[in-house]
């Protein structure tokens, strides 16, 4: 399938013809959002949660309004849902909130070799403090996190297992009901790292049934600076907060402070209000394409990109078949930095580098890969500027 080509006049950051194909690390934003980022910091702008005055009541109206968005986005209750800076500070919430409370020495974390580095240093961090010790998954032949390890590996010390959803490197997407049912069977919780799923994948919590779930708002074609945290309800409520500040108490004396119910308690001081605004629209754009159209038009893409560089005898190729929305590979004999500035100066954005999986690359024996990564703007007149780029580069390197 393949979406309408003029969706991409939506998307100002594409003109003069640039051939994005770096929205695994951020995606473009259509100019919607950039609207309604514009209108929330302009003329409807105020501060939320406090004012008494009508301005300020619509903003928390809108306010919430973006979370109640989020939150049916991803199937979940509006009660659950944190926003945060992003990802990376959902995780590291949790790390030190529900990690902090709830892990000790003789308790195990599963992680897996693929996961971005803010789905290992959080807990590295959180096992120096208390003791706990974190066990690594392998991979499949194809790149996936392989589950049927997960089943050997895991035993009723483990507390917590936290995976990627869909590889940021390899593309690779997780049976998360599974991995699910795996953890829960030995009493641990599931944290799934959604970056790179809720762009182009249905999700729903409840089916996933995941304990915790956490995504960044700018690889959903939203600003940066805000993102969310999902987490089951009576987690939540269990939850200490983990900062300190205005928004998030119920009472402050100097003898005692009570704190206010989630998702409040987790979000002291001023809110990134404009970003959260804007993330609803990402929403209800997003939305009224629809993610199933979204995943296949992007699938299509990578089976074109895939078969393109299978018949060069000089690429090695990463990850399973069915990678979503993200290929990966290397050049012989060239660098991916060198790649990436030869295919700049045609025009073509690719990511070059470890893309935040160090480990990663070390279970793949290289020191990088090139990363193609494809939004629902892109299309093929992209890849074919890559391919003219990856030849041109063969023949400066010989």
């Amino acid at each position: 399938m393949t979406l309408d080509p003029a969706l991409r006049d939506d998307f100002p950051g594409l003109a003069g013809g640039w051939h994005y194909l770096d929205s695994g690390a951020t995606a473009q934003k259509p100019q919607a959002v950039i609207d309604a980022a514009t209108q929330a910091m302009g003329r409807d702008y105020a501060t939320v949660h406090r004012g008494v005055y009508a301005r300020s009541a619509n903003m928390t109206l809108a306010f919430e309004e973006a979370r109640r968005k989020v939150a049916a986005f991803i199937g979940a209750r509006e009660d659950e849902i944190v926003f945060t800076r992003g990802a990376t500070e959902a995780i590291n919430l949790v790390a030190q909130t529900w990690g902090a409370a709830n892990l000790q020495a003789g308790d195990r974390i599963l992680l897996s070799v693929l996961e971005h580095h803010s789905n290992i240093v959080p807990w590295q961090l959180l096992a120096e403090r208390t003791g706990v010790a974190i066990d690594i998954c392998p991979l499949t032949a194809d790149g996936r996190i392989d589950l049927d390890a997960a089943e050997a590996m895991l035993t009723p010390a483990h507390k917590l297992v936290a995976l990627a959803h869909v590889s940021n490197v390899l593309g690779s997407t997780l049976d998360a009901p599974r991995a699910a049912k795996l953890a829960h069977g030995v009493g641990a919780k599931l944290l799934l790292d959604g970056c790179q799923a809720v762009p182009r994948l249905s999700v729903d919590v409840a089916a996933l049934d995941c304990d915790f779930y956490v995504f960044s708002a700018h690889k959903l074609y939203g600003p940066t600076g805000i993102g969310a945290l999902w987490a089951k309800a009576e987690i939540l409520a269990a939850m200490p907060p983990w900062q300190g500040g205005g928004a998030m108490i119920d009472r402050v004396t100097f003898d005692r402070t009570t704190y206010a119910p989630p998702p409040q308690r987790f979000e002291a001081g001023t809110p990134a209000i404009v970003e959260a605004i804007a993330l609803g629209a990402a929403v209800d754009y997003v939305s009224a394409i629809g993610l199933d159209a979204i995943h296949a038009h992007e699938a299509a893409l990578v089976a074109e990109l895939r078969d393109a560089l299978r018949s060069r005898n000089d690429v090695t190729l990463f990850g399973p078949e069915d990678s979503a929305g993200i290929v990966s590979f290397a050049l012989d004999g060239v660098h991916p930095h060198d790649l990436g500035t030869i295919l700049d100066e045609e025009g073509v954005a690719i990511r070059a580098g470890h893309h935040c999986a160090q480990p990663l690359m070390d279970h793949l024996g290289v020191p990088a890969t090139a990363r193609a990564s494809f939004g629902l703007y892109s299309n093929s007149s992209d890849i074919a500027a890559l391919l003219r780029g990856i030849e041109r580069t063969r023949r400066i390197f010989g």
